[in-house]
């Protein structure tokens, strides 16, 4: 799948990958991926474990080469460029600091290798510290960094070198999650900072979301979409993306009509679901197709409580079977008469209108937020 097009011709592109395979014998890893990247830009590549993301990062920095294809950095290909030759830089997951060197050691060490003058190097040094936001940390040892520094530590040894695309290897998956969280916010803000072109490989969808200006959904060595967060989540155009990325109720059924304001489906749980087509492949009367339905849009009421979609057009009754409290973003989990489960988010105020278990309750969404896809 070639999503090029989707960004804009006229941007200068830091990285572009031409019909890139990768074979291991009989197995392909990576199968006939394109892409471009404008400068500037936090890319993230997202996907389950296996589908081929760190094979194309490491071909894309050099450690493997393409069995077809070619990779351009600045409109040049790299293909007969060594790593170190590359303008590229990588941070991995464990992040490789050298323990043995104090944090200005740890910079100043890759300037020394790459010719840098003497007489400049601590002036670089100080300068990329201050823009990491760690300018008193030069002697610091790395054993005495919290998580965070050691992040931005390694990010600030790379962007002294002046990259032209620095590439991140899923480098918040060692971290606590308070503090993922937290880095999520200062992996775009550093971004921000160097205006350089960011490639994140991660297969949390979370990270990729928050983070990034584009992101490509990868699987089975493909990319099924790429396009800016927003519309992977709202216009996805394959089941797996509608899968992948955000939570959804999932299920398959058979179709049976079509009509003029969408598609009316019987699912395998015994739900009757009027849906919106979406995707390239047209759906027909007695289609098997999947149909997700984002919890966020499923309102959950009580008998009796007013209901913001039109009656009949998937409107379900069930009982509480679980209340999931996550503060803002608590969660529903209804069963309905045939006995499949059937997620909605809703708000806990800690007051007797709150939902609980055992609560009979009526499920409704909106026809054009039921995603059907022809299987």
């Amino acid at each position: 799948m070639d999503d090029r097009d989707d960004m804009t011709a006229a941007d200068a592109f830091d990285l572009e990958c031409t019909g890139i395979y990768k074979d291991f014998g009989d197995f392909r890893a990576v199968d006939d991926v394109s892409f471009r990247i404008p400068s500037g830009t936090f890319f993230s590549i997202l996907g389950p474990s296996g589908c081929g993301k760190t094979t194309l990062m490491r071909m894309i920095a050099g450690f493997e080469d393409p069995t077809r294809g070619d990779i351009f950095i600045k409109g040049a290909s790299v293909l007969s460029v060594p790593p170190n030759k590359r303008n590229v830089k990588m941070v991995f997951q464990h992040l490789a600091l050298f323990p043995m060197m104090d944090v200005y050691e740890n910079i100043a060490y890759g300037l020394r290798c790459a010719g840098t003058p003497k007489d400049e190097i601590s002036g670089k040094v100080a300068d990329v510290l201050a823009r990491v936001a760690l300018p008193d940390l030069a002697r610091r040892e790395i054993h005495q960094l919290s998580g965070g520094q050691k992040q931005r530590i390694a990010i600030a040894r790379c962007m002294a070198l002046n990259p032209d695309v620095l590439l991140l290897d899923e480098p918040l998956g060692a971290l606590d999650l308070k503090l993922r969280e937290a880095m999520k916010i200062e992996l775009k803000l550093l971004q921000h900072q160097f205006d350089t072109t960011f490639v994140y490989i991660t297969h949390d969808q979370s990270e990729a979301l928050v983070m990034s200006d584009y992101v490509a959904v990868m699987n089975a060595g493909r990319f099924e979409q790429v396009g800016r967060p927003e519309e992977l989540y709202h216009s996805p155009k394959t089941a797996f993306v509608a899968g992948f990325v955000g939570d959804s109720n999932r299920w398959k059924g058979r179709v049976l009509d079509v009509r003029s304001d969408g598609v009316r489906i019987e699912t395998d749980v015994g739900l009757t679901v009027v849906g919106t087509p979406y995707g390239e492949k047209a759906i027909a009367q007695g289609d098997i197709a999947e149909v997700f339905v984002r919890p966020e849009f499923v309102a959950a009421t009580k008998p009796g409580e007013s209901v913001p979609q039109a009656e009949g057009e998937n409107t379900h009754t069930g009982t509480v079977d679980s209340v999931l409290f996550n503060g803002a973003n608590s969660r529903v989990l209804v069963r309905s008469p045939a006995g499949t489960l059937i997620e909605a988010d809703v708000v806990v105020t800690g007051g007797g209108e709150d939902l609980r278990e055992g609560d009979t309750v009526r499920l409704s969404w909106a026809p054009a937020q039921s995603m059907c896809f022809s299987d």
